[in-house]
Order: C-alpha cells, then structure tokens, then sequence
C-alpha cells in the first residue's frame, strides 16, 4: 500500500521495484489482488497491464487500520495501544517528537 500511495498509481512491476528487499513477483501480484478484494486497491487495464491505485485517502487508509488494530490487539482501547507504542518505541522519542503534539499532550506522555 505505501508504494501504490508513494507514486499514486502503480502497476505490480512498479510496486516491485518500490520494495528494498522484494518477495517474487507473483507474490506481489497475490498481494495486490488480496488488497483490491478487500476494497483497499482498484485498477484499470492499459493494454495489457493492470493499474492499481488506492480507493481511499492515505490519511483514511492509515485511521482504517489503526482503528483495526485496536480493535484486534488492545480490545479498542487508545490507551492501551498509546502505552504499548510508546513501550516499543520510548527510548526513540525525541523532546520534538513530543512536541508535535503540543507541550501539554507531551507533558503527560512523559509521565
């Protein structure tokens, strides 16, 4: 999904060549099918290549997921995944990182 979002559109070659360390490409192409079957990806035909491209916003495609994943491994819960995140992640975070999200929201991720 991140390739077909980084060029926009993007055949399954293109999608290959986007990869650092690619699986075959029929293993993309199952990949790409699986995504489009689920309603993530749509495509057209030019000539004899498929064109994919995503069927929704990257914002919407990245909250989509999110909210599977709570749903899935935290029981819905925000902030148990917001805790386990910041467990994974903690020793990563810079005082800027915090800061994105403003000084009082940063102020009690530190706590």
């Amino acid at each position: 999904m991140d390739a077909v979002f980084r060029l926009g559109e993007a055949t399954v070659r293109e999608v290959l060549d986007q990869l650092p360390d690619p699986p075959s490409y029929s293993s993309v192409r199952t990949i790409i099918r699986q995504l489009e079957s689920k309603g993530f990806l749509t495509h057209w035909q030019d000539g004899k290549r498929y064109v994919y491209k995503a069927t929704q916003p990257h914002k919407s495609a990245s909250r989509s997921a999110l909210n599977r994943l709570m749903d899935v491994f935290f029981s819905g819960s925000a902030s148990d995944t917001v805790a386990a995140v910041l467990d994974a992640s903690a020793s990563k975070l810079t005082p800027e990182d915090l800061d994105r999200t403003g000084s009082q929201r940063g102020e009690m991720i530190c706590r």
